[in-house]
């Protein structure tokens, strides 16, 4: 199947059985060309969309490779993304899937509002990246070495990357398929997963290298019997340290897949769905009847974002779980932290994914970019929560008094924009 062909029947694929995932909701998608939108209209203010205005201005340059990875490294530095962020995926979901293998997954790397996608022997280099206020845009750039390298807006990308898998807005997901001995995802089955989704049904078609105990997941597993296309190979696929004799090592920047930064990964591309929906709604909202009233349907996001935040349905992890990188150490260091050297970057990875179960989405610039009135409900929403006002006990049933303590004096030293009477809760 020529690649065109491939993507789309992979991205309908995808779009038409995302809303099976255990914890996802369908939602309307939200139209892209509301005059309160305008997502094509507008120019993204990103790190990709920053980082090609300095490449057009001449005010960096990048550095080419002849490695085989290209620009991949000096796009990564430049955007601040850790190479330890690394996880492999060798289902056949891309645009460049011709070239996916199990012998030649894609990787990707991450930060908190930037993803690059790179494949072996690939064209280009795949980038998404969050503007605060209109969500994800994407990108590619040319991975052949060029005098003047340029990265440019991809609307094709929306084909897979805006509907019922992103919250009905552009964004980012991560699909748990069964791949067949080549890579192809067969058409049942594919989910689309985060911190919600059970942990044996995570990373199908995905490399994951880690220690999980006795949890078992999809990952490192294909479907070699055609005839059985959701049966998976399950025989020395867990608890893999590395990627001994699966993959050519010397052809990435990293050699494993690593499962904490796949965790990470997980929560953060549906937490940044989530807010980017809610900020689209009160928007067309506000534009449609000219009000900036919290309708029902505003209420019900703001309500699904702050049980999102603290994590009220995650998917318990059935045994610790431990990382190959150094990723679990680079990630929590970026802190910020309080004086008693807690932060909500930190990992707990016994149980559960954070030690302190509020995202470290809290501080993010399109949190903070939320209209004004659903942000000031937000906010009151999760100081009622974390004070014990809130009255949906059974909701929140997971967090201890301790886990709720902690978080309200993290975020009181931390986030400086909090408003007023947080400060003298208790």
């Amino acid at each position: 199947m020529p690649g065109g062909r491939l993507l789309l029947a992979t991205s309908l694929l995808l779009i038409s059985l995302a809303a099976r995932s255990t914890g996802q909701v369908y939602l309307e998608t939200l139209p892209i060309a509301h005059p309160a939108i305008q997502y094509l209209q507008t120019r993204p203010d990103d790190p990709v969309s920053r980082l090609s205005a300095e490449l057009e201005r001449g005010t960096i340059t990048l550095d080419f490779r002849a490695d085989g990875t290209g620009y991949l490294a000096s796009v990564l530095r430049h955007l601040g993304v850790t190479t330890d962020s690394q996880g492999l995926v060798f289902s056949k979901t891309s645009s460049q899937a011709a070239k996916i293998s199990p012998r030649n997954p894609r990787a990707i790397y991450f930060a908190d509002d930037v993803a690059v996608g790179f494949v072996p022997g690939g064209e280009v280099l795949e980038l998404a990246a969050r503007d605060a206020r209109q969500g994800v845009s994407f990108y590619t750039l040319d991975n052949q070495s060029q005098a003047r390298p340029a990265l440019t807006r991809r609307e094709a990308c929306l084909r897979c990357h805006y509907g019922p898998a992103t919250g009905g807005v552009p964004g980012m997901f991560v699909s748990s398929v069964f791949p067949s001995a080549t890579g192809t995802p067969y058409a049942g089955g594919a989910i689309v997963t985060d911190h919600r989704t059970p942990f044996g049904d995570r990373w199908g078609g995905w490399y994951v290298n880690g220690r999980h105990g006795e949890a078992r997941h999809r990952g490192n597993a294909v479907a070699p019997n055609p005839a059985r296309p959701d049966v998976l190979e399950t025989v020395g696929a867990q608890n893999l340290p590395n990627l001994a004799g699966r993959i050519d090592p010397k052809r990435y920047l990293g050699p494993v897949s690593d499962i904490v930064a796949l965790l990470t990964f997980e929560h953060q591309t549906q937490m940044t769905n989530l807010i980017t929906r809610l900020g689209w709604e009160a928007r067309i909202a506000h534009h449609d009847s000219r009000s900036a009233a919290i309708t029902p349907a505003l209420q019900s996001g703001i309500d699904a974002l702050v049980a999102y935040m603290l994590f009220a349905d995650e998917a318990p992890l059935g045994d610790p779980v431990e990382g190959v990188s150094s990723f679990t150490r680079t990630f929590a260091e970026r802190g910020p932290r309080d004086h008693k050297g807690r932060s909500l970057r930190e990992f707990d990875l016994r149980t559960r994914l954070f030690r302190y179960p509020l995202s470290y989405m809290v501080y993010d610039a399109a949190f903070d970019a939320l209209p004004g009135p659903i942000l000031d409900q937000v906010y009151r929403r999760l100081f009622d929560v974390l004070t014990g006002k809130d009255d949906n006990s059974r909701a929140f049933a997971r967090l201890t008094r301790a886990d709720r303590s902690s978080i309200l004096e993290i975020l009181k030293e931390t986030k400086s924009t909090l408003p007023a009477y947080w400060r003298g809760a208790p």
